[in-house]
């Protein structure tokens, strides 16, 4: 659904924009032509430039690093290069690109499972993907649906994946999630106690404790990231604490979704801060992946403090 949803946008800008160009071409308005051509096509890197704006100013009160105006605007910048990579390239037209990977013989190789986040599909994750097919590491990445229902509806579609590689390795999997991905899973480790079934589980750009921009969300699964929401209040009074140790969570003060930075965090966590990175931009850091892969071939982990104090639980 998805996929359609953003191949119908990414044609209607891109048909949009020729239009506007030709007609204005062909009036000899030039100056029209090109202005309106760049706003159809690069209009949302104002929508980011406000986001960012909205970080920096609520970043005065949060106990994580503080971005440098430089900072943001490389992360901006980034961002904005990332953007249609990811919402007009890979999810639209390359979400099947690579498929799932649980060869035969692929007993006792550690598994992962990849989740995304919201108005995402499993495309996010093709260069994860390609690097994980060429170290032979067994994998899953899911498309969460309905696309704008309750998170707890995509408990099902991780225990089924889980379920694929449990059977396919034998070992518990390592599951990495972005951003709303990762309150998927945890919806999943409370509801089908899945503690002693996952070997680490690593959320990127994660909604823990809710974001300050999803007020402005009204579908189910926004209102549900909202700070302080009755959802997450719940999720967290099903926790035990030693759950956390499960966790490593990476945040970034210039991500600008999830924001003030500490929200992303869990108390008890391995909580890894990695500077200068936008909200999807952080999916692809080096050192993000590198951790993943290190993790791997971790025998177990062993909680150590947060860099950060971490957000209370709700």
């Amino acid at each position: 659904m998805l996929a359609r949803l953003q191949q119908f946008t990414t044609l209607s800008l891109f048909c949009a924009a020729l239009a506007w160009g030709v007609y204005f071409g062909r009036q000899g308005e030039l100056v029209w032509a090109v202005a309106g051509v760049a706003l159809i096509l690069l209009g949302y890197a104002l929508f980011l430039a406000v986001e960012f704006i909205l970080l920096a100013r609520l970043a005065q009160s949060d106990p994580a690093p503080k971005p440098t105006p430089a900072q943001l605007l490389r992360a901006w910048w980034a961002e904005v290069l990332t953007a249609p990579r990811v919402f007009c390239w890979r999810q639209p037209f390359r979400s099947r690109a690579e498929p799932n990977f649980t060869p035969a013989g692929a007993e006792g190789r550690r598994g992962v499972v990849l989740v995304h986040g919201f108005v995402c599909n499993r495309g996010l994750w093709n260069p994860w993907m390609a690097r994980l097919c060429a170290e032979q590491i067994p994998y899953v990445a899911v498309n969460l649906e309905p696309l704008f229902g309750s998170i707890d509806q995509y408990v099902a579609v991780i225990e089924k994946a889980v379920s694929h590689l449990e059977a396919a390795t034998g070992t518990a999997p390592t599951i990495v999630a972005h951003s709303m991905g990762g309150l998927a899973t945890r919806a999943w480790l409370a509801a089908c106690n899945g503690d002693h079934r996952v070997h680490h589980i690593y959320t990127i750009g994660t909604p823990h404790h809710g974001t300050w921009l999803a007020r402005f969300g009204h579908t189910t699964n926004a209102r549900q990231m909202r700070t302080g929401s009755d959802w997450l209040t719940h999720l967290a009074r099903q926790e035990p604490p030693t759950r956390y140790a499960k966790f490593t969570c990476f945040y970034s003060h210039c991500d600008n979704i999830v924001f003030p930075a500490r929200n992303a965090t869990l108390p008890g966590a391995r909580n890894l801060h990695v500077p200068g990175s936008a909200h999807v931009h952080l999916a692809f850091q080096q050192e993000v992946l590198d951790e993943v892969l290190l993790g791997l071939r971790r025998p177990s982990f062993s909680a150590v403090k947060p860099g950060v104090p971490a957000a209370e639980a709700t």
